[in-house]
């Protein structure tokens, strides 16, 4: 099983419009979690909800569990294996993939609940 950690910081997922440029409140340039993806729909932005406009269209109040990495492209089941007892729980996720791990963010009410859950399944949880 995959060791977690449990990040201590509160994202917002920004939705943008597929056009605009990348935003300088998203604090790429700095440290921090921070991530950017552009589709033809849309460009999204996850970042610390403390950055996040006001005007702009967010889902605040976000935790994120990182899956202590780096992780072998080869392998599988890494997600489900997350995946599974939260939604077994009924906590919803939404998961960002990077070259060397994963990252399972899950409501910031829903932190506690899904860290038992996850040790639970056999998890080891740090922070």
């Amino acid at each position: 099983m995959p060791v977690l950690l449990r990040l201590d910081v509160r994202l917002a997922v920004a939705r943008l419009p597929a056009d605009a440029r990348l935003p300088e409140w998203a604090g790429l340039d700095e440290a921090g979690f921070v991530s950017v993806t552009r589709t033809a729909d849309e460009l999204s932005v996850v970042c610390a909800e403390s950055r996040v406009p006001g005007d702009v269209v967010a889902e605040r109040g976000w935790g994120a569990f990182s899956v202590r990495g780096p992780l072998d492209f080869a392998l599988t089941g890494v997600l489900a294996s997350i995946a599974r007892p939260l939604a077994e729980a009924g906590i919803p996720v939404f998961v960002i993939s990077t070259h060397d791990t994963d990252h399972v963010l899950v409501r910031s009410a829903d932190m506690d609940r899904a860290a038992l859950r996850l040790r639970e399944a056999g998890h080891v949880v740090e922070g």
